[in-house]
């Protein structure tokens, strides 16, 4: 049906940059919302930032000013750039994306998780 794939995750150290990418394929008609989660061990997974069907982007709190979440339309992809990291950015970054597929259901789809590291 849909399927989410992800890159760019690693290790770098803190005050460094990462760019990660998800590209979206499949049965795909129609987006609602692309982007981001993590989850730390221990945490609950939270939204780092997505983009909406509009253009509207939508970050956390913990990464407003650090973060920038861009979209490529024609491939389906969406790219944070992750700057200014700290060691509590450290998590594992899954993509998800909300969309309609072309067989008229509304799903939401979760990537496979790459895996963030950030050193002090």
């Amino acid at each position: 049906q849909v399927q989410l794939v992800e890159s760019g995750g690693g290790l770098v150290q803190a005050g460094g940059s990462l760019r990660l990418s998800c590209a979206a394929s499949g049965r795909i008609f129609r987006f609602n919302a692309m982007g981001w989660y993590r989850q730390a061990p221990g945490k609950q997974r939270e939204l780092v930032a997505n983009i909406i069907s509009s253009g509207r982007t939508n970050y956390a709190d913990s990464v407003k000013g650090r973060f920038t979440v861009t979209r490529d339309n024609a491939k389906n992809t969406v790219y944070p750039q992750m700057n200014s990291l700290k060691p509590e950015d450290t998590a594992v970054y899954y993509c998800n994306a909300d969309l309609w597929t072309i067989t008229g259901v509304r799903s939401k789809y979760w990537g496979q998780g790459t895996q963030v590291t950030v050193s002090s």
